[in-house]
């Protein structure tokens, strides 16, 4: 077997094996951003309103405002992070579309650079001297397909596969709002320390749950992974609670 199609063989090997895998029902699509907004979102939500109304409730305001506070403050935070998820998100997509204009460009002036280019990265990623240079030709006989290529190996992102900053937005808004609103429920229906318990017990409960899903989805130990995400939401309670209670005795 001559080198041009044992390569070739190698290339077809590594796409078949590709297909495989995009198509594997065991892996889920993370690329898009939406599993990270909706977890951060929950998880942000959750933390900060439940640290917010305890620190309100600690500084031994009525019933009364430290609902409002925990609506205001969970709409308002949704609303923000709604916008800061669609903000960023589409900045980095314009961005991506301009390097990959440059980078087309780049292609279309200097090949014989961005071939030596493309070359040195499968070199990196365990190909022979031989079998890079001919594998990094054989893309650049096409263009529009060695930009794609670029793209991913030297932004780390797939241009055919771009976040939606709409979905991802929605995504952040609707978790961010379900985790803040979950301990603002005791509120609606009683005050003082049972709404404060109470606030503090679906937190820890909510957190729990969260981390023990995110566990079992990264195959990681649950116990683990929910212990973390509460400790982290109750060190945040713990010190929000001593700033209630200190500017609150302050105050009054």
């Amino acid at each position: 077997m001559c080198v041009v199609d044992r390569d070739r063989t190698i290339v077809d090997a590594v796409a078949k094996k590709t297909a495989e895998h995009e198509g594997h029902p065991d892996h889920r699509a993370l690329a898009g951003g939406s599993a990270r907004a909706g977890v951060f979102g929950f998880s942000d939500g959750l933390v900060s309103n439940v640290s917010l109304i305890i620190g309100f409730a600690a500084g031994g305001v009525d019933s009364s405002v430290v609902r409002l506070a925990g609506i205001a403050a969970a709409v308002a935070g949704a609303a923000s992070m709604a916008a800061g998820e669609w903000i960023s998100i589409s900045a980095q997509n314009e961005l991506v579309v301009r390097e990959i204009a440059l980078e087309l460009r780049e292609l279309k002036l200097h090949p014989e650079a961005e071939t030596s280019e493309l070359a040195a990265m499968y070199r990196q990623h365990g190909m022979s001297k031989e079998q890079a240079a001919i594998s990094a030709k054989e893309v650049m006989q096409n263009p529009e397909r060695a930009v794609m290529v670029h793209a991913r190996e030297e932004f780390g992102l797939d241009p055919d596969h771009l976040p939606n900053p709409v979905q991802i937005g929605l995504i952040s808004l609707l978790a961010f709002l379900s985790g803040a609103m979950l301990p603002v429920i005791p509120w609606l229906f009683t005050g003082g320390n049972n709404a404060r318990f109470g606030s503090v017990a679906i937190a820890i409960v909510a957190a729990a749950t969260a981390g023990a899903a995110i566990g079992q989805q990264a195959e990681r130990s649950k116990i683990t992974s929910a212990v973390r995400q509460v400790s982290i939401m109750l060190l945040a309670v713990g010190i929000t609670y001593l700033i209630g209670r200190l500017v609150g005795t302050t105050i009054n």
